[in-house]
């Protein structure tokens, strides 16, 4: 631990990692700035890894459950992002340099893993990579790729251009074709102990590395362009040369001892500061997973809802000890109210000190293959986006049921509890009339707590349908279809951002739709 914890300090000193607090301190470093020192490929590795996950922890909480509805601060107004209410300096900026931070750092690391020869890092590198760009772009736009970081080296420059999505998918592809050809070679980790996420299992990185492919091809999949049925016919089928996620036990999780420096970022916050003082679980979360029979009594519940959620036990104000959502984009004359009786999120499960990170889990692959057979993406059809579906919400609810047993009393979700669901109004495809909305609903559920894919997808799929309140005026009550880029960047990239924005076609704002997005395709 002694030994980590110097390879942190030393590493901030060298400009190499990111900070990792609940100030952000990151917003105020110039990632374009990096010293190199005496380091190893294998020494940026752990830190990366865990800092990275805990920082992907913090803006799940911040941003994509905020924006997406799954909870809203509707108690005080030191957060506004269930309002639109999105500074430049703070998060625009916080966004831009987290990403590109970590960017350039596994830039570094995969530099590094080539001149050492060391296979599994020059692998793990790109696949951290696009998992890094992606969630820039997506929340951006157009970004550097091509030449991002290349100031460091000969020949390269301080003001990079900008590639457009479409580029930088296709550039992402590449690496992702790379990394899997070398992890088919069986690179062995030199320090498995580093890797909190696989213990150095390159057979489960690989996976990893794939099952990202397929979330990316999914994201493009309303560009025929792009023609992502043939690479996903392709993956499904040759498991050898594109082995995927098949169970939990696959999932991208980084998984923390609990012991300093080991510690996931919530672990050391009260219950107050983490969501029952200001941040409740919202109506729109609320009305998805609570069945409301016809005589108004909230007949079924998903199994999911006691694990992540918590009512307020407080009789006075839920007298019958029911689930009640706040309102999210409320107004301020709104506010006194909509919190009454609120239900909020777990902290017993969320705030522990060995509490996981996850970048990615197999639901999602699942999910996946049921949008792409229901869209003839894939061979099956309807029949099979029903298996493929099924097969999503029983890892989902498996996922959950293992954390649930760190609820009082502990929770367990069972088979046959799965089996109910599927059948109940609340999960089952037979009665589902719109297939395409009632999965996007569903993956929706799936995603949470997954960064900020549920923020992705919604921008991507429309679903699920939202009711935007009337105090997000912060946007002119739109949800924000990107982050702008902030002013140090258009000041001193100014060229070269402007002519992306004149590529996207719209103004340095959070009302331009992003290449991918249904926004912009239709």
């Amino acid at each position: 631990m002694k030994k980590l914890k110097l390879i942190i300090l030393c590493g901030f000193v060298l400009g190499t990692i990111s900070s990792c607090t609940k100030n952000f301190q990151e917003t105020n470093t110039n990632p374009n700035r990096t010293i190199v020192g005496m380091i190893q490929a294998s020494n940026m590795f752990e830190p990366i890894l865990y800092n990275s996950a805990n920082q992907w922890l913090e803006r799940t909480w911040y941003y994509n459950n905020e924006l997406i509805q799954f909870t809203a601060h509707t108690g005080g107004i030191t957060r506004r992002e269930h309002l639109y209410f999105l500074e430049e300096s703070r998060d625009w900026a916080g966004f831009w340099n987290h990403y590109a931070t970590y960017g350039k750092n596994v830039d570094h690391m995969h530099e590094l893993a080539v001149e050492e020869g060391d296979k599994s890092l020059e692998a793990i590198a790109l696949t951290f990579k696009v998992l890094f760009f992606s969630n820039m772009t997506d929340m951006f736009g157009s970004v550097p790729y091509e030449e991002a970081f290349s100031g460091r080296k000969l020949g390269g420059t301080l003001t990079p251009k900008f590639n457009s999505q479409k580029e930088i998918y296709q550039f992402m592809f590449a690496d992702l074709e790379a990394a899997n050809t070398i992890y088919a070679t069986n690179p062995t980790l030199q320090k498995p102990s580093m890797d909190g996420m696989y213990g150095g299992n390159m057979a489960l990185w690989r996976k990893f590395n794939n099952s990202l492919y397929l979330r990316l091809l999914c994201r493009v999949s309303g560009r025929t362009e792009m023609n992502v049925g043939t690479k996903m016919t392709e993956i499904l089928g040759n498991s050898t040369k594109y082995p995927i996620f098949t169970s939990n036990s696959d999932n991208a999780t980084v998984k923390f001892s609990g012991v300093d420096p080991y510690l996931s970022n919530f672990g050391t916050t009260t219950e107050s500061g983490f969501t029952s003082s200001g941040r409740k679980l919202t109506t729109q979360l609320i009305k998805m997973t609570v069945y409301t029979d016809q005589n108004g009594s909230q007949s079924y519940v998903d199994p999911r809802l006691p694990i992540i959620g918590k009512k307020n036990p407080t009789v006075a104000v839920n007298p019958f000890n029911i689930w009640i959502g706040t309102k999210s984009g409320c107004t301020d004359q709104e506010r006194g109210t909509v919190d009454v009786g609120t239900s909020w999120l777990n902290y017993l499960v969320f705030c522990r000190k060995d509490a996981p990170a996850t970048y990615m889990d197999y639901a999602e692959v699942k999910f996946i293959f049921a949008e792409a057979a229901l869209k003839g993406f894939i061979s099956g059809g309807t029949a099979a986006a029903k298996t493929y579906y099924e097969a999503g919400v029983r890892a989902s609810m498996e996922k959950w049921s293992a954390q649930g047993a760190y609820c009082v009393p502990p929770v367990s979700i069972t088979t046959a509890n799965v089996d109910t669901y599927l059948a109940s109004p609340l999960g089952s495809w037979d009665l589902a009339t719109n297939k395409a909305e009632f999965l996007g609903n569903q993956k929706y559920l799936a995603l949470f707590w997954v960064g900020m894919e549920a923020y992705h997808e919604y921008r991507r799929t429309g679903y699920p349908v939202l009711t935007i309140g009337a105090g997000t005026v912060y946007n002119d009550n739109i949800l924000p279809t990107r982050f702008g880029y902030p002013n140090t960047t258009m000041s001193t990239n100014a060229e070269n951002a402007k002519a992306a924005l004149l590529d996207m076609g719209g103004a340095n704002d959070m009302k331009t739709p992003v290449w991918w997005s249904k926004q912009a395709i239709k």
